[in-house]
């Protein structure tokens, strides 16, 4: 079997190194042949700067690399085409250091391409020539690649006033492409997520954004197809249904895609199931935006949106929503189309992020201590179906809540709070999960299901029956199987659960 290319990004190793490759130039000569300027938007570790290499090595005409893949015998390889690349990798912290990363890449091109510019005093003209010359001593129109376009953005988002600083500045270097047309064949932008084109791309407006284009949705990651074949031999005896629970489930408008990280990562750890997608690194500043806004966790599971929302990040006017999706957090569960345009419902890929996003979000709120123990205990109990033993286990998860989450606010009064971080535990152990389950009587808080048993709780704050509550509704008819009836008061001054009762019908 060949070699599995974990952590590699460039084309030329891949092939000549004899790894596993999965096909993509087919896209790649559909979208070179149809588009010149082309915006992409993907999570982080989606294959998006391996994509981009490839398109590196089609243009400049490099064959032997292409022996017995789609593009052979579809691409011209004797026109060769001058590269210019351009991909943020190290920090930086303001226009400053932008101005001085972009003068650095633009001297790599120019020593790669044999070229020397005059003009160097800023970036944006340095740019503008570098293209001028390129087409002129080759004698052939230029490509332009940009990775990770939005990287130097994201580094400072959590530092407002230099993000928008740095933005202006790409803003302004960007304008670049449009402005030198005439000398372009084709320009690629990729990255995490889409600032509209008023804030970013008001010079090139009439960039072509594929983010959600079907015929492009599996531009990155592996299809189910991909894994079924390609992989089968590095996944026999393995529970593919899991697999397919575990990291399949990304919605681009294509076929379902799996992150090429998670499955490289699963197949080298001999088959762990873990969070190795999510490990990679998750913004702080999400958290925080949860907890600023008080958003109720349990929304995430199903948010609908319309299509305005999750095609545009705004720097200014920060939305939880659109950065979740951008980011990988949340991904497309069905189209809602309406008198008013398409719309989107909005979940979670998969069993990875669910799991953990939600364990994510309770560090934030408890102390390390407490966490795993908590967790651990709790799921245990939902499989053995112990929920007598349920109570203590709720007392000691409220009691491990970080102070400072009950201050400066009444959220100690509002039933969503305790509702968002019963949720949030129980989407953490990974049991199936349904908030507000929706009945013909009406709404029943929480409900879980797991190893055959269905479990359904009623909160109140203060005062009131949540059991009988629950049993006056009968919430519980449209399940079958064992099924145990959970009623919890919370007292918001001691901020824990003043009476817990259930009953198993």
């Amino acid at each position: 079997m060949k070699k599995l290319p974990v952590g590699i990004q460039t084309f030329s190793k891949i092939i000549e190194g004899d790894y596993l490759y999965i096909d993509k130039t087919e896209i790649a000569s559909s979208l070179i042949e149809k588009y010149q300027y082309v915006f992409l938007s993907r999570p982080r570790r989606f294959g998006k700067s391996l994509f981009l290499d490839t398109l590196k090595n089609i243009f400049e005409g490099k064959r032997e690399l292409f022996q017995g893949l789609r593009i052979e015998d579809q691409w011209n390889w004797q026109v060769n085409y001058p590269v210019i690349k351009i991909s943020f990798s190290g920090g930086i912290h303001s226009k400053a250091d932008l101005e001085e990363d972009l003068l650095h890449i633009l001297k790599s091109n120019e020593e790669r391409l044999g070229l020397e510019c005059e003009n160097r005093s800023k970036a944006q003209y340095f740019f503008a020539e570098l293209i001028r010359k390129a087409a002129e001593k080759y004698n052939q129109k230029v490509v332009i690649l940009v990775d990770e376009y939005d990287k130097p953005i994201l580094d400072n988002i959590e530092h407002i006033p230099e993000a928008l600083t740095i933005r202006d500045g790409m803003r302004d270097f960007y304008t670049k492409i449009k402005e030198n047309d005439e000398y372009l064949r084709f320009a690629f932008l990729t990255g995490v997520t889409k600032f509209s084109k008023v804030s970013l791309f008001s010079g090139l407006n009439n960039l072509e954004d594929i983010s959600l284009n079907p015929d492009y949705g599996t531009v990155c990651g592996y299809t189910q197809h991909d894994v079924d074949t390609a992989f089968a031999p590095y996944l026999e005896g393995v529970d593919m249904e899991e697999v397919k629970r575990w990291y399949n489930g990304y919605n681009f408008l294509g076929d379902r895609v799996y992150n090429p990280y998670d499955i490289l990562l699963f197949i080298k750890n001999h088959y762990v199931f873990d969070n190795y997608w999510f490990e990679t690194g998750t913004p702080r500043f999400l958290v925080e935006l949860i907890k600023k806004n008080s958003y109720f966790i349990p929304d995430f599971l199903n948010i609908n949106v319309d299509k305005s929302l999750v095609n545009s990040f705004d720097i200014e006017n920060l939305n939880l929503e659109t950065i979740l999706f951008q980011t990988g957090y949340l991904t497309i569960k069905r189209l809602l189309p309406s008198g008013m345009g398409v719309g989107y419902e909005l979940g979670f890929p998969n069993k990875e992020v669910q799991i953990s996003f939600n364990e994510y979000i309770l560090r934030s709120m408890t102390s390390s201590s407490q966490k795993e123990p908590i967790r651990y205990e709790l799921l245990d109990i939902i499989n053995a179906g112990d929920v007598g033993s349920l109570e203590p286990v709720i007392r000691r998860l409220f009691s491990s809540i970080a102070y400072n989450n009950f201050t400066n606010n009444y959220i100690e009064s509002y039933e969503g709070f305790y509702a968002s971080v019963l949720y949030a535990y129980f989407a953490s152990i990974g049991v199936d999960i349904i908030a507000e389950d929706v009945s013909n009587k009406g709404r029943v808080d929480l409900t879980l299901q797991a190893e055959g048993r269905t479990f359904l709780f009623e909160f109140k704050v203060c005062d009131g029956e949540p059991l009988e509550q629950i049993k006056k509704m009968n919430y519980y008819d449209k399940y079958s199987g064992e099924r145990y009836l959970i009623g919890i008061v919370f007292d918001p001054t001691a901020r824990n659960v003043s009476r817990f009762e259930w009953e198993k019908v």
